[in-house]
């Protein structure tokens, strides 16, 4: 049973362990409240079932959970007006005439601009972080003689002492591999790798995560080998103490008035959080500035059909394993087919599986002629339909699975009770073996 526990925490913290939290994932004390309610509700009839234990089951109940969370996460933020995806026509979204040389969010108040504030942007060089780059060795000669060894790192804040043995039979390759794992494995704001030379030759790279330098400073970090005969010998050999280049501000102009900054992300007026991608030709700006409503609202569908497609995709790829009883591809489906002919006018199309295709030149046209409130309202309609169905999946994603059923509730009992393990089936992966 713990191996399968194990491989479930691994299939979920690899395919999703890196996913940002949404602020829709934080709920109040009536929201848990409710959702422990319609758990009870949900179990209290259920019949006794078993599972098949496998690693298909877990992967596919893992993903439709997720899948299921996002949608969920996506229709709350729809959810948050009365207008719902109409409100899109009022939302500040900032737009980059160049998203490759610099992109924007706007972090500002939407009520104390204009839609015509922005601003233009020239930029002649990126904020660079501190490079250090030692020797080039031979990966499998033994230049370092066996013993222990130090350096100081000292950077504008504090100091590191850095202590590593070299073995006998430690080759450059091991002793480099070992700094490098060292360096990383400190978390003090430098990452290190190994470089790749020809005729097997490899040098150690150090690198500041930060960026940018202050007229006070000289240096991001310095390397100071121990003072002793065999610790500097050894650094004369890697060669990490020497800066290959040093760190640079940012430069750029804003309107025409030059500007600099430590950091390639930064703020404006507390209005835009612009970040610096690449350099610009000369007088060729980059124009940041807002996207129209109607643009706005057709992101905000767009991202609304992606989520519901991925479900779709998810069914769709377990449909014809033994994990699936296909219960899932079929209630998604449904949803969208419900809607194909209310979607038509508006550029989206349905497929035979459910899949949702928008036309974004024709959704715009729409939301933007004398009908824009009747898609609107069918937008809604659609939003509130797949998040209830989104909500019943993530209350019991083992209800798509294949399931052995054992009994069923007595339906003329008026005392059928809670039944706790079917909702710790997917919480702990608490799935029965059964031969």
């Amino acid at each position: 049973m713990a191996l399968a526990i194990g491989s479930a925490y691994d299939y979920y913290l690899k395919t999703y362990g890196s996913q940002q939290t949404s602020r829709y994932d934080s709920h109040r004390k009536e929201d848990l409240r409710d959702t422990v309610n319609k758990i009870k509700i949900l179990n209290k009839e259920s019949p006794l079932y078993k599972v098949r234990m496998s690693g298909d089951v877990q992967k596919y109940a893992i993903d439709i959970k997720e899948s299921a969370r996002n949608i969920k996460n996506i229709v709350a933020a729809f959810s948050e007006s009365e207008q719902g995806i109409g409100a899109a026509f009022q939302k500040k979204i900032a737009a980059s005439s160049n998203p490759d040389a610099a992109t924007a969010v706007y972090i500002g108040d939407s009520s104390s601009l204009t839609t015509n504030d922005g601003f233009e942007l020239e930029i002649m060089q990126l904020a660079s972080p501190q490079t250090n780059v030692g020797n080039f060795l031979k990966r499998d000669e033994y230049d370092f003689l066996p013993g222990s060894y130090s350096f100081d790192l000292n950077m504008n804040a504090n100091s590191y002492e850095f202590q590593y043995n070299i073995n006998v039979g430690d080759t450059n390759g091991d002793v480099l591999f070992k700094l490098a794992r060292l360096v990383n494995n400190a978390h003090i704001g430098l990452k290190a790798d190994i470089l790749n030379g020809s005729q097997d030759m490899a040098s150690l790279r150090l690198e500041s995560k930060q960026t940018g330098l202050s007229p006070q400073e000289s240096s991001l970090f310095k390397i100071i080998p121990e003072n002793t005969h065999e610790s500097k010998q050894a650094m004369q050999i890697l060669g990490i103490d020497v800066v290959a280049a040093m760190a640079e501000n940012s430069s750029f102009l804003l309107n025409g008035t030059k500007h600099s900054s430590y950091s390639n992300t930064f703020t404006i007026n507390n209005t835009f959080s612009v970040t610096l991608n690449n350099t610009t030709p000369k007088n060729e700006p980059v124009t940041i500035g807002f996207k129209p409503g109607s643009e706005a609202l057709t992101d905000d569908v767009q991202s609304l059909v992606d989520s519901f497609n991925s479900m779709i995709q998810i069914a769709d790829e377990h449909s014809d394993m033994p994990s699936s009883n296909e219960k899932l591809l079929k209630d998604m489906g449904n949803v969208a087919k419900t809607f194909s002919s209310s979607f038509s006018p508006f550029g989206l199309s349905v497929s035979e599986k459910g899949i949702i295709s928008v036309d974004r030149e024709k959704l715009t046209e729409s939301v933007l002629s004398e009908d824009a409130d009747q898609t609107i309202g069918v937008l809604n309609r659609f939003k509130d339909a797949i998040g209830h169905k989104a909500d019943e999946a993530s209350l019991d994603p083992m209800n798509y699975v294949k399931k052995i059923l054992v009994a069923y509730k007595n339906p003329n009992s008026t005392k059928n009770f809670v039944c706790p393990y079917i909702s710790s089936v997917y919480s702990g992966m608490m799935v029965d073996r059964i031969c």
